[in-house]
């Protein structure tokens, strides 16, 4: 009887067993059928990378279609077609620069999240979370985004496909930016016109505080699209991006994006970069601007500022999941960095807290206090402009403060001039290399130069680099990066190395006025568990100018806990 039972309980085991197998088998399966996202039916083209000509180290041709790096580091492509014609062309010509970015991206993921099981749940829930993204994408950048994919790596497919990622690649800034509400967003933007320009020329000055790593920042592109439906425009971009962030259009129509604060998402919807790129290729002017961005639903709350030339002035569309509103001002300037100003948000609980605890409001009257200092801008004052790192009243508050104009952390700044068709873009590194001229009245009327050695840029419109680079200060301030670098490993990855009295001294000196410089000795004391060190530098961060009320309350409480255990 009791072998019977025995063997009735193994039976009985091994059907519990294999029904909890092939149920998680089922789910695995149902959550594959669920998060797997088809690509679009597109009529084949045969072009592949062997088409690609490669006529010197660094021009490329595929077509019409072409790719170079100019003596100042800038990528610069031409790309014509129909949606998935001009995808694929983009992939082939740029497919090194996709692979290096992703890897970059990837890689500063893993940065942000060592932890491995967390990394795998972000993974499940952005493929959860995204698994409709393409209803809310316009066929058209689905094809577009297809042709990209075809040529990303197989490096990366362990994530989930090529035309997968791509795709949730272009919805990875509105995740991030609400759901982590982590500072890799903290733009500034602005724009003047009519008697306050010296010729009246409408311009517009951006700084794309955007960081996800200094690899991420490296390969910067400067496309120029010629698109079988909709206006020309050019947008500074990266590998597989597809998105806009920053451009202009043949009709001198701008567009700029700008965070703002955001409740957590509960669904997908249309990454807003997708919008800005639907803007750009589509409105010649705000009214029409305004009516695209209407008609889309996006995951975040976001600023996007429109220069128009046929407006003669700068307005800025300021969205929400929910809501929309039109922020235009009698005067002849206009501000935005990441707080809301229009009737819709500027009362909001969310908009009212971002302006008490963020950079954005500080930011906003730095921009307001130099604007004022000049009565007549020209393109040289706008630079000037986007290139300050002071505080209020020209204060030092440490290099790379999140409330400076200038964080030294762009991926890229950029000028435009609407009014004469001509864009200046920034060259490495950060906003203070040379800014790039180009005159879309030349390159759209001549996309396709036969001579594709000669440069298509104006160089007789160069902004000179900022003399900031050579200076002391400047390689004190790569002192500070490298040794924040270092002490941020030594705590986060738990290590036993310690730094030396004269290496905390040089990090004092290379940055005397940034809190950081303070905060992280403070931490890297607690993790050595001198408690007493590490309130004396968490005093110090506390006097000097905090970029955000949450990092001064984290430093506060740190002390707290430390004075507690004592």
């Amino acid at each position: 009887m009791r072998n019977k039972k025995s063997g009735c309980n193994k039976k009985l085991l091994v059907i519990c067993l294999s029904g909890s197998v092939l149920t998680v088998l089922f789910l695995v399966i149902l959550f594959n059928l669920l998060v797997v996202i088809d690509p679009p039916q597109v009529k084949e083209i045969s072009y592949s990378k062997q088409d690609r000509i490669q006529l010197d180290t660094a021009i490329f041709v595929l077509g019409n279609n072409w790719l170079k790096r100019n003596s100042f580091g800038l990528w610069e492509l031409y790309i014509e077609g129909g949606p998935y014609e001009r995808g694929l062309v983009n992939g082939i010509l740029t497919s090194e620069l996709i692979k290096k970015q992703e890897a970059a991206f990837v890689d500063q993921i893993k940065t942000m999240i060592p932890n491995s099981f967390y990394l795998y749940f972000l993974k499940v829930f952005v493929a959860w979370f995204n698994r409709n993204l393409d209803e809310y994408i316009q066929l058209e950048y689905q094809k577009e985004i297809f042709g990209i994919s075809k040529s990303a790596s197989n490096e990366f497919n362990y994530i989930a496909s090529g035309y997968q990622r791509i795709l949730n690649y272009h919805a990875a800034h509105d995740i991030g930016h609400a759901l982590a509400d982590i500072s890799i967003i903290g733009c500034t933007s602005f724009s003047v016109w009519d008697e306050a320009t010296s010729d009246s020329s409408l311009l517009i000055g951006r700084n794309f505080d955007f960081y996800v790593g200094d690899e991420f920042a490296k390969e910067k592109i400067v496309a120029f699209i010629n698109p079988s439906k909709g206006y020309k425009f050019m947008m500074v971009t990266w590998g597989g991006m597809i998105g806009v962030v920053s451009g202009m259009n043949e009709h001198g129509l701008t567009v700029t994006l700008n965070a703002a604060k955001s409740d957590y998402p509960t669904s997908a919807a249309t990454p807003i970069s997708l919008v800005a790129r639907e803007i750009l290729q589509y409105a010649k002017n705000i009214d029409e601007a305004y009516s695209i961005a209407k008609k889309r639903k996006t995951f975040v709350a976001e600023s996007i500022m429109i220069g128009s030339k046929f407006d003669n002035k700068t307005a800025i569309i300021e969205k929400s999941p929910e809501q929309i509103g039109l922020f235009q001002t009698d005067s002849n300037y206009i501000i935005c960095s990441n707080h809301y100003q229009s009737d819709t948000f500027i009362n909001s609980p969310l908009n009212q807290q971002n302006i008490k605890e963020s950079s954005s409001l500080y930011r906003y009257k730095r921009v307001e206090e130099l604007l004022n200092e000049k009565s007549k801008l020209n393109i040289n004052s706008i630079a000037e402009i986007l290139r300050n790192k002071k505080g209020l009243k020209g204060q030092d508050i440490g290099l790379g403060n999140e409330k400076s104009i200038n964080q030294l952390l762009a991926h890229h700044s950029v000028i435009f001039n609407p009014t004469k068709l001509i864009v200046w873009v920034s060259t490495n590194p950060y906003q203070l290399g040379n800014y790039v001229a180009y005159d879309l009245n030349k390159i759209f009327n001549n996309p396709q130069e036969k001579n594709l050695h000669k440069d298509i840029r104006t160089d007789s419109l160069t902004i000179p680099f900022d003399n900031f680079l050579l200076s002391s200060e400047y390689n004190n301030y790569l002192t500070f990066i490298k040794m924040k670098k270092l002490l941020l490993k030594i705590i986060s990855e738990s290590r036993e190395e310690t730094i030396s009295h004269d290496q905390i001294n040089d990090f004092i000196k290379s940055n005397p006025e940034q809190y950081q410089v303070y905060s992280l000795l403070g931490d890297y004391f607690k993790y050595q568990e001198d408690e007493k060190e590490a309130i004396k530098y968490y005093d110090i961060a506390l006097k000097k100018e905090i970029a955000t009320l949450r990092e001064k309350n984290e430093i506060k409480l740190k002390r707290i806990q430390l004075l507690d255990n004592e």
